[in-house]
């Protein structure tokens, strides 16, 4: 069951980026691509790592792709507050 799970929430996240991708297309604005990258990063830890390591979310491989991941999320955010008008 925690497997289907997981492949879900990769799915998902996967999906996620593809419709930020979409976004990224039609006004050429750096944050939807950074949040794109972010989840398909997230989409592919969680589907390489689980297969390779198994459920246990306690690796510190889990942990290391993440901050990557939620490091672009934050650098989008922190870019698109300050540029100016």
């Amino acid at each position: 069951m925690n497997e289907l799970l997981i492949g879900g929430i990769a799915t998902a996240s996967l999906l996620i980026g593809l419709f930020f991708l979409r976004f990224w297309r039609t006004t050429r604005d750096p944050f939807f691509l950074l949040f794109a990258l972010s989840f398909w990063i997230e989409g592919a830890n969680r589907f390489i790592l689980n297969h390779y390591l198994g459920p246990d979310e306690d690796a510190p491989g889990y942990y290391l792709i993440r901050i990557v991941a939620y490091g672009l999320i934050i650098a989008a955010i922190v870019m698109k507050n300050r540029k100016s008008p």
